[in-house]
């Protein structure tokens, strides 16, 4: 009887592991959610003088450098295996590298930064669509954590209003929301082979890569940018934090917990940036935001459980 039951039993997981994966991955991705909130600050500072092309090169070619020491060697070893799945790691180049942060940096030149939160909260409703599509089950408590989250989000970056006035840069910056929220969801789909380190490697010098002939483009007809404290600092930022570390830490969320419940924590973007905003400029927080900030911890906090 005793051999019996070890047998039933060495068969499940152990929730213990279960839950500690589950607990990482949610810290993972409010560290990613939490760097990038900081971006957006920073990058505030390159909208007059660095053109949204070439600031998207170098971004990445700083997290490439930063990158390199730890994850060349892997992709090398596995390159193999990354050549196999080339078609898989260019999609997700094409998406998350090269084409997602200059659609964001392109939509700052002609939107205000409400609209352009407004529309990034629809990345995490699109992942949760995309893994629904693919099979996945969200469960009740996961889709009226998101619903109230998002409703949160809304009423934050509005005001109060749902009726934004949405000009050019709102069309790009929804290009780039259905970009970052396909890249998320297209992660739950990499090869398992493939390591974490190797994978954000290779998908950061194909999507410089290909930003290439758009650099060279913007390059010849708006010419350089001049490389000071002021231009090279925000870029390092960018490129360092926002590119390796957040990335990274996104990725492995998604690989533990997936983007559904990923993208439950994104929603604390917008808290974030309220926060960083009353802490570095001196923005007060009045009682609607307080609300709003609720609305969206609350809804965060009963999306991301592992009930149903």
């Amino acid at each position: 009887m005793a051999v019996q039951d070890r047998v039933r039993t060495s068969g499940k997981p152990k929730a213990g592991t279960a839950e500690r994966a589950s607990a990482v991955g949610l810290v993972l991705a409010a560290v990613a959610t939490v760097v990038w909130s900081g971006s957006f600050v920073t990058s505030r500072a390159l909208h007059d003088s660095v053109p949204p092309v070439q600031a998207a090169f170098w971004r990445w070619i700083v997290a490439i450098v930063a990158v390199a020491p730890f994850a060349a060697r892997e992709a090398w070893r596995q390159r193999e295996l990354l050549r196999r799945h080339l078609g898989f790691v260019t999609l997700a180049s094409l998406l998350g590298v090269t084409v997602y942060n200059t659609l964001v940096n392109q939509a700052g030149l002609s939107t205000s930064a409400g609209n352009m939160g407004m529309i990034m909260a629809a990345s995490p409703v699109l992942m949760a669509v995309c893994e629904r599509l693919g099979g996945a089950r969200l469960g009740a408590r996961r889709t009226t954590g998101m619903l109230i989250a998002c409703a949160g989000v809304l009423l934050l970056v509005s005001k109060g209003s749902l009726t934004p006035d949405f000009a050019a840069g709102d069309l790009w910056m929804l290009a780039a929301a259905v970009c970052f929220g396909s890249y998320s969801a297209l992660l739950r789909r990499k090869p398992a082979g493939i390591g974490g380190l190797a994978f954000l490697f290779s998908t950061f010098v194909l999507g410089a890569l290909m930003l290439s002939p758009a650099y060279a483009v913007s390059l010849a007809l708006q010419g350089g940018f001049e490389p000071t404290a002021g231009t090279a600092g925000p870029l390092v930022y960018v490129g360092v934090f926002s590119s390796a570390v957040a990335f990274f830490a996104w990725n492995k969320a998604i690989a533990l917990i997936g983007a559904a419940r990923a993208g439950v924590v994104y929603y604390l973007q917008p808290v974030c940036v309220a926060v960083l905003s009353f802490a570095l400029l001196g923005e007060a927080t009045g009682p609607a935001q307080l609300l709003c900030m609720a609305l969206i911890l609350g809804g965060v906090m009963l999306g991301a459980g592992r009930g149903r």
